[in-house]
């Protein structure tokens, strides 16, 4: 995973905006699809739907980000957006799936489907996702949950270009299979695009070392200072998809004073942040006080 700039703040205003534009589609292509008939425009509404509670919960997780650490939450709220992305990726696998059951009900039994309609719906949806895709586009690169936001609108952008192209296959040639067949098109994409989130927001959860992060480099790295003879019980994790957490036991080659203990554990430090970019350091300076000096620890 490309690191992440924790420093840029998202924009608040472009997620109001983008819940409001939300809301009208739905809205919109609820009742366009009940009117028309429509599995595929009711799905698009569906989507939406679940656009609009997404962004609305990256809101409140971005708020509830801000809040500060007290003697209880030590680490802060962060971890709210984490919990709110995988939120949202859930949601939107399992109304995925709820509309693979649909589709396949309709394969059995077509219904008539009003194409007229359902394009004029489906065109209004289309410019709707399109304003909120290039408002989010920018913070979904740095921030998980908008990211998760993101996915959901890009899809529901998909859906809109699918819909009204089944729309006019229904218009001119009664095709009605069309509108299941894009339904579950549709599922399949939103499904491939959310289970990267997933997995992610799940290897926070369990505070899996960061991807990018190779633990054997930064021992070597680290074991390069003339000061130190060993670099071991290694754990890195992130906080949430931008704060990264390392803390190691450092051996010092001799018995030093500790005014000299902490220059060397400030090279340390520098050495993780300037080459691995990582900002939340606790490094414990031993001499030979472990028996047991393997990379990872085994026992907690």
């Amino acid at each position: 995973m490309a690191h992440l700039h924790h420093h840029n703040e998202p924009n608040k205003k472009n997620l109001l905006i983008s819940v409001i534009l939300n809301a009208g589609i739905t809205a919109a292509e609820f009742v366009g699809g009940i009117l028309s008939n429509s599995l595929a425009l009711i799905s698009d509404a569906v989507h939406n739907l679940s656009d609009t509670m997404a962004i609305i919960i990256s809101y409140v997780a971005l708020k509830a980000g801000k809040k500060e650490s007290n003697q209880k939450n030590t680490f802060g709220y962060k971890r709210i957006e984490i919990l709110a992305a995988l939120f949202n990726a859930v949601v939107l696998i399992v109304i995925s799936i709820y509309l693979f059951y649909e589709a396949y009900e309709r394969f059995q039994n077509p219904e008539p489907i009003k194409g007229k309609l359902m394009f004029i719906v489906a065109a209004i949806g289309l410019a709707g996702n399109l304003i909120s895709v290039l408002l989010l586009h920018k913070d979904s690169s740095y921030n998980l949950n908008i990211k998760a936001a993101y996915v959901h609108l890009i899809g529901d952008t998909l859906s809109s270009v699918g819909v009204i192209v089944g729309s006019i296959i229904i218009y001119f040639w009664n095709a009605y299979w069309v509108d299941p067949f894009l339904t579950v098109i549709i599922g399949i994409v939103i499904i491939k695009a959310t289970w990267g989130i997933l997995k992610e927001t799940i290897e926070i959860l369990m505070q899996t070392s960061p991807s990018g992060l190779n633990l054997d480099e930064i021992k070597t790295e680290l074991e390069n200072h003339s000061e130190i003879k060993n670099i071991h019980h290694i754990h890195s994790w992130r906080l949430s998809d931008s704060i990264i957490h390392f803390q190691c036991h450092a051996d010092v080659n001799k018995n030093l004073p500790i005014q000299e203990i902490d220059k060397i554990r400030i090279d340390l430090e520098n050495i993780l942040h300037k080459k691995f970019n990582i900002d939340h350091i606790t490094i414990q300076m031993e001499l030979d006080t472990c028996s047991e000096k393997s990379v990872i620890h085994k026992t907690i």
